[in-house]
């Protein structure tokens, strides 16, 4: 809401003093977001006066028409001969008033004014449009043209008000009573302390039987409508300078004499308004709701289909507006623009082309359900000046008022005929009173304000506040939104000053500190991160054709996802059951940004539904939940395990002097699940393994023993190639995802300290022969457990493959086994010992042979 200072001032006297950045931090005290102060003509210097066209040259042989003019300034120049001017606005001629700006001024925007030779002429000053002095949008798009009665040499900089200072509000959905120059008047009057010279205290006739006639047979829909009428408007009447001025303040955009009342009415009261031309009303008017199916051509020249809960305004052949949102474009008033006019007998009532100007109009001043219309606006896309009232809350007492500001303002300015009848259908609710302890303010700020403080507040939002200990108040019309004792109490605070409540920190527990879970999760993250891959966090939406991507099978349980009610967008309406769809989704966007070399993880929770569906239940607010109530909420969730995830894709280790690099593989997948598993103290059974989106003879199957069974945690290897090419992701990509939970349950969480011995290492190198189906992790357990307490380590080094020097089907795998004691130096006859024990059981085992 944009509110010049010049227009607040009418109903507050502000001291002379007080400045737009002075009204803006009382303002802000007060609770209302004051975002900026414009200061409109700030860097404006004249002389910039009124001037008369009095002829008008025509300059040939240019790219675009340009004219050059003498314009009579009166004395301004301190010469009184004409001034010479060069324009190339074609929007006025001989006899017009316009804006002229002399040489030594100086425009918005810090335009310096000099005379200047330019078209073979010299030019001493400009003829002014609306944007170059920064007034907005005045609809012609060209050169101001003022009214013919405009003194000459006038100072155009005082008639057209251009210095002001304009308060920018975003008002919050709850203070639809801000969105007026009268609430905000009210606002302003009260952080001052002030009297408020309300505009809607006028004298309003009674309502009678000689109004237009009205019918409402949707009162739920709108309570309250006021037409009134008026008669014998000129056609061709223009909104005043001063009028079209505040409304170019706030924003809006003169249209004609009737629209811009109706509109400068709406944003000094509140009140939406809407004028209809009184000869194309065709009988009575009414408000309903739609049929299903009618149409409606709106004042945008959009036909809209309508809906069966749409309110509208209709007549005698159906809708003729959309009500609280747009009128219609049947009723629309007639403007006349001065251009067309022609003269009928001395009163230009027509234009050129036959088309007659409104000269009866009827206006409505409703109340509408504020749910409805922000329905219908939404529903349309129509989001209007109106609208934006309706849905906020609008002042039902103030419609009366308004109907009439805007019919004193047309009799005023256009010349007509208030009819003596007034319509006014009310079905109007009880006032809304709320019972408030007078100590309820004090219990929620932890200030102890007093009953006379409490009273004295809500008394200048408005209420009506009866009682002693117990306060009966009476919400204000123009306060929907005060609904219960913490609203009021709310209202005495901010009044009061949030800056004046007491600062109290919270005391915190001592001896707490991170949970095993929360510290596991930390740990993860910094062993991926010093391993080289990059957090990126996605959000938990998928779209349920990614699994087909990855290649799922139908009966994966993966599929079975939780659908949300309300997704922020249609095409992700499900949240994920694994953590690759967001984190492939960050490679593929990063690889086609030009970030080829890319080792990415996350950590985050997927939900899965439960076998038992249970409907959350509504927990109540005025009190704490109970432990049932709390358990059955959560009976209700989907199980939310935390999973850990990455994603590989181009070099693992950049070529340079150092050597060629290498790119990375599924063998780097492998290794993250078993950092993952070292900070978990878990103990990972690496085995072949075949699933959904990985290369089945690339898919390594991620294990873990507990209480004498396997679970499968997770995957981790290369993805297929179809995969890759249905998510456009580049070649040889590999991922990795771990159940962290899973891990957590079979870890020990309390770290080991490695063990360090004084004696020397005994190391023994053997190379064992299998058929090639035998997975090395299987050979590898064996000479693990064969070789007992003294093997301190083992690392497979060597693979090889020869049918010629080893047979069909057979492999060759080299592992070093490094023995130590911890109490004396090992002899070769203990290492070898070992050794072969070790080897002996890998051949019972895996039918294992040492090479050569």
């Amino acid at each position: 809401m944009r509110v010049p200072l010049s227009w607040l001032r009418e109903y507050v006297d502000l001291p002379a003093t007080e400045t737009g950045r002075d009204v803006q931090a009382k303002l802000i005290s007060a609770g209302l977001e004051v975002e900026t102060v414009e200061q409109l003509g700030a860097d404006l210097k004249g002389p910039l006066v009124v001037g008369q066209v009095l002829t008008i040259e025509e300059l040939e042989g240019f790219k675009k028409p340009i004219r050059f003019c003498t314009v009579d300034v009166g004395q301004a120049n301190g010469t009184g001969e004409p001034q010479e001017i060069v324009c190339g606005a074609r929007n006025f001629q001989v006899g017009d008033k316009v804006v002229v700006v002399l040489p030594g001024a100086t425009l918005p925007g810090g335009f310096s004014i000099a005379a200047r030779k330019t078209y073979g002429k010299t030019s001493h000053g400009m003829i002014c449009s609306s944007d170059e002095l920064g007034m907005g949008d005045d609809g012609t798009h060209g050169i101001i043209v003022l009214p013919p009665e405009t003194e000459v040499g006038k100072d155009a900089i005082e008639l057209l008000e251009l210095v002001d200072e304009v308060l920018d509000i975003a008002v919050t959905a709850n203070r639809g009573d801000c969105l007026s120059i009268r609430g905000v008047a009210r606002e302003t009057a009260i952080a001052y302390g002030l009297p408020l010279r309300d505009p809607a205290l006028i004298d309003v006739p009674a309502p009678n039987a000689y109004g237009y006639p009205v019918q409402v047979t949707d009162p739920f829909g709108c309570d309250r409508f006021t037409a009134r009428t008026v008669t014998g408007l000129r056609p061709e009447a223009r909104s005043p300078i001063w009028l079209q001025r505040r409304l170019q303040k706030v924003g809006m955009r003169p249209i004609s004499l009737a629209v811009d009342v109706t509109n400068y009415v709406m944003m000094e009261l509140g009140q939406p308004l809407h004028a209809y031309d009184r000869s194309l009303v065709q009988g009575t008017i009414g408000v309903r709701r739609a049929q299903e199916g009618e149409k409606l051509v709106t004042l945008d020249g959009v036909e809209r289909t309508l809906h069966a809960e749409d309110l509208v305004i209709t007549d005698d052949r159906g809708p003729i507006g959309l009500a609280g949102v747009m009128g219609g474009a049947n009723t629309e008033i007639a403007d006349l623009p001065q251009s067309r006019l022609r003269s009928t007998g001395g009163t230009p009532m027509v234009t050129e082309d036959g088309v007659n100007g409104t000269s009866d109009v009827v206006i409505e001043a409703a109340h509408f359900d504020a749910v409805s219309i922000a329905r219908t606006a939404r529903r349309h896309k129509l989001l209007s000046e109106a609208s934006r009232r309706f849905e906020r809350g609008v002042d039902p007492q103030a419609a009366a008022a308004a109907a009439q500001r805007t019919v004193d303002l047309l009799v005023l300015l256009a010349g007509g005929t208030a009819e003596a009848g007034v319509t006014e259908i009310i079905a109007p609710p009880a006032p809304h009173t709320i019972t408030l302890p007078a100590g309820h303010p004090d219990k929620v700020a932890g200030v102890d304000y007093g009953r006379e403080t409490v009273v004295r507040r809500l008394q200048q939002v408005g209420c009506d506040v009866y009682g002693q200990d117990e306060l009966l108040v009476t919400v204000p019309s123009w306060r929907p939104d005060l609904v219960d004792p913490n609203d009021l109490a709310e209202e005495v605070i901010r009044l009061e000053g949030y800056e004046n409540l007491p600062s109290t920190l919270p005391k915190l527990p001592s001896g707490r500190g991170l949970t095993h879970r929360q510290r596991l999760h930390r740990r993860v993250g910094r062993a991926l991160a010093g391993a080289g891959y990059v957090e990126a966090p996605n959000y938990p939406f998928v779209s349920e054709q990614v699994f087909d991507q990855l290649g799922l099978e139908a009966d994966d349980p993966a599929r079975r996802v939780v659908k949300l009610v309300n997704p922020l967008s249609d095409e992700e309406p499900a949240l994920r059951t694994t953590l690759l769809p967001g984190l492939l989704g960050a490679l593929r966007r990063n690889d086609g940004r030009g970030s080829h070399d890319l080792a990415l993880f996350e950590t985050g929770l997927v939900f899965l539904p439960r076998e038992e569906s249970h409907g959350a239940t509504h927990l109540p607010v005025d009190r704490r939940p109970t432990d049932e109530e709390i358990a059955a909420l959560n009976a209700a969730l989907p199980e939310q395990p935390r999973h850990v995830a990455v994603v590989l894709a181009g070099a693992r280790e950049q070529a340079g002097w150092w050597g060629k690099g290498r790119p990375a593989d599924w063998a780097d997948a492998v290794e993250a699940a078993r950092a993952v598993a070292r900070e978990a103290g878990a103990e990972l059974i690496v085995r072949k393994g075949q699933y959904g989106p990985w290369h089945p003879g690339r898919c390594a199957e991620l294990v873990v023993a507990a209480d004498g069974a396997e679970r499968v945690v997770g995957h981790a290897g290369e993805l297929h190639p179809r995969v890759l090419k249905a998510l456009g992701l580049p070649e040889r990509t590999c991922a990795m995802e771990l159940d962290l939970d899973a891990l957590e349950a079979v870890g020990d969480g309390v770290p080991q300290a490695p063990g360090i011995s004084t004696f020397p290492v005994a190391t023994q190198d053997v190379a064992l022969v299998v058929d090639k189906p035998v997975p090395a992790v299987e050979v590898e357990a064996a000479l693990r457990e064969g070789a007992g307490e003294l093997l301190e380590s083992i690392r497979l080094f060597d693979v090889y493959e020869n049918a010629e020097q080893l047979g069909e089907g057979r492999k060759s795998l080299a592992y070093a086994l490094r023995f130590r004691a911890a109490d004396r130096t090992l002899t070769v006859d203990e290492a070898s010992a070992a050794r072969d024990a070790a080897v002996a059981l890998a051949g019972e085992r895996t039918g294992a042979v040492l090479r050569g």
